[in-house]
């Protein structure tokens, strides 16, 4: 059963379809909010959390499913996947992203048009999708191979082993010259079996380099899914019988960026005002430094009729200062910040580890919560991140208790936690602990595989609840847009997991108030 009434909402209610929605970053808070949200998600260990939660779902790959399923949501939210962008040390991110670049103005063609048939729109879309999904039956080929490839390659090595042993070698030396095995080929050895098997081996290492070059070049199933929300957007403002999105909130890592800004020019096309903005989330009482690209949209149909350029949604207003490791900063009012982004209200300064975690017990202790969270006393510390720093493996990046958290990603449980006084080892961060430091309630029931990389990946709410009151409420001014954040700031805290459900599945629309069944 679903925890969404069929009720119309209240006034300041939105029905919100997020896709992506991973464990439930934005639909924790877009429930303080008022807000009732259906969330589409693939991963198992996610939906799990979802379903403890009591977070409507469907369950599926967002592919599945179309903007036509869902005619009652008012709102379109997501965060597609973003590693087919960030792919570290070589071209592929960037080929990746001049793809959906590509796409994205393909798609912007044909929309631009006025009084465009809906079906050459569809056929666009439909020649886009195709394309996407050859080049992903291509990828899969050539992935077996490459599987097959280093299979016959990893036997080979052991075949170079035992020979290297044969031959009088020690264990200890034919690991080192297998470590040191970089061109096969240019090593000088007498024994003709031993030369056979290492001229094998490069050409098995040579075929490996051409089968990663042809994967680069085809990208993989990552790159067309950041174009949904696109087209969930663009079916829903051109389908004849439909209706746009009042608002449309995207958000994913720095890099892109770009892609929203592309997106936006489509929307202002459909008649949406836009806003692009890259945002510290320090800057919104988030105790970690993360920097996220977040594009909002807001349909005004006055300019849409009028045939008018829509224009541009206000920047949200950052609430703290921005996080600088050096001490004097919490006696700078804006440090950090612009001109632009000053307000008259004096910000307060980031949130702490240490006084985030500090809340999270304080509040744990009085909901009572059974069974009690996993929340750990611990003496003033330091943080020892997994990743090194400055391209050394070996430097591992830093930060004391009094300051926010690095980013969070799917390692924070491999993150070290030490005495900052004599570097004692203490408890690493519990999921219940990496979830407050990405504002999640300290009542959050993470359930299912790989938790920590489901906390990772996550939208933190707080930064959420900024975005969708500052979108979906502009009609506040800045008092009570204040007395409101500080409203549902508190809500957000004293959360408590509803009613576990059950998701469902993608035929499973009967009765839902999203679908119209």
């Amino acid at each position: 059963m679903s925890h969404i009434e069929n009720a119309p909402p209240s006034p300041a209610g939105f029905r919100i379809v997020d896709l992506f929605a991973g464990p439930g970053g934005l639909d924790v808070a877009a429930d303080v909010l008022g807000h009732q949200v259906t969330g589409i998600e693939w991963d198992p260990g996610a939906c799990e959390t979802r379903n403890t939660a009591g977070l409507d779902t469907f369950r599926g790959d967002v592919r599945e499913f179309r903007a036509i399923f869902f005619p009652h949501a008012q709102v379109l939210t997501g965060g597609p996947p973003c590693q087919t962008f960030t792919v570290a040390g070589h071209g592929a991110g960037r080929r990746a992203l001049d793809d959906v670049l590509k796409y994205i103005a393909q798609l912007h063609d044909v929309v631009r048009v006025e009084n465009q048939d809906w079906r050459k729109i569809f056929r666009t879309w439909r020649r886009i999708s195709e394309d996407l999904r050859s080049r992903e039956r291509k990828a899969e080929k050539v992935k077996a191979r490459k599987r097959e490839v280093e299979d016959i390659r990893a036997a080979k090595r052991r075949a170079i082993r035992n020979r290297l042993v044969h031959l009088g070698n020690s264990d200890d030396a034919a690991k080192n010259i297998l470590k040191g095995l970089k061109d096969p080929q240019k090593l000088e050895f007498q024994d003709y079996e031993l030369k056979g098997l290492l001229k094998e081996l490069s050409d098995l290492n040579d075929e490996l380099a051409k089968l990663k070059d042809e994967l680069e070049e085809l990208g993989d199933e990552r790159t067309g899914l950041v174009l949904q929300p696109l087209w969930w957007v663009i079916e829903r403002s051109k389908r004849p019988g439909s209706t746009p999105y009042e608002a449309v909130i995207l958000e994913q890592v720095p890099t892109v960026m770009r892609v929203w800004e592309e997106y936006a020019k489509v929307l202002a096309t459909l008649g949406y005002k836009t806003r692009t903005q890259l945002m510290h989330t320090e800057a919104f009482g988030v105790p970690q430094t993360r920097r996220r690209a977040v594009l909002m949209a807001r349909f005004d149909p006055t300019a849409f009729a009028n045939k008018l350029h829509p224009g541009h949604l206000p920047k949200v207003s950052e609430s703290h200062m921005r996080y600088q490791p050096r001490t004097e900063q919490a006696d700078t009012l804006f440090s950090g910040a612009s001109e632009e982004d000053r307000t008259e209200r004096p910000k307060d300064c980031w949130v702490s580890m240490g006084k985030a975690l500090k809340r999270a017990k304080e509040v744990a202790d009085r909901l009572k919560l059974n069974p009690p969270p996993e929340l750990h006393d611990r003496p003033d510390f330091t943080v020892v991140s997994n990743y090194g720093t400055g391209g050394d493996p070996k430097l591992r990046g830093r930060r004391d208790h009094d300051n926010p958290a690095a980013t969070v990603t799917g390692k924070v449980s491999r993150n070290r936690v030490v005495r900052k006084d004599n570097g004692e080892y203490l408890n690493r961060f519990s999921s219940a602990e990496a979830g407050v430091l990405q504002t999640f309630p300290v009542a959050y029931p993470w359930s299912g595989n790989d938790v920590p990389q489901q906390i990772g990946n996550a939208v933190p709410p707080r930064l959420a609840l900024h975005v969708l009151r500052h979108v979906l409420e502009p009609e506040l001014n800045d008092e009570e847009a204040q007395d409101r954040l500080d409203q549902v700031t508190t809500a957000l805290e004293n959360w408590k997991p509803k009613k576990p459900v059950t998701a469902r599945r993608r035929k499973d629309w009967k009765d839902h108030p999203l679908a119209g069944c």
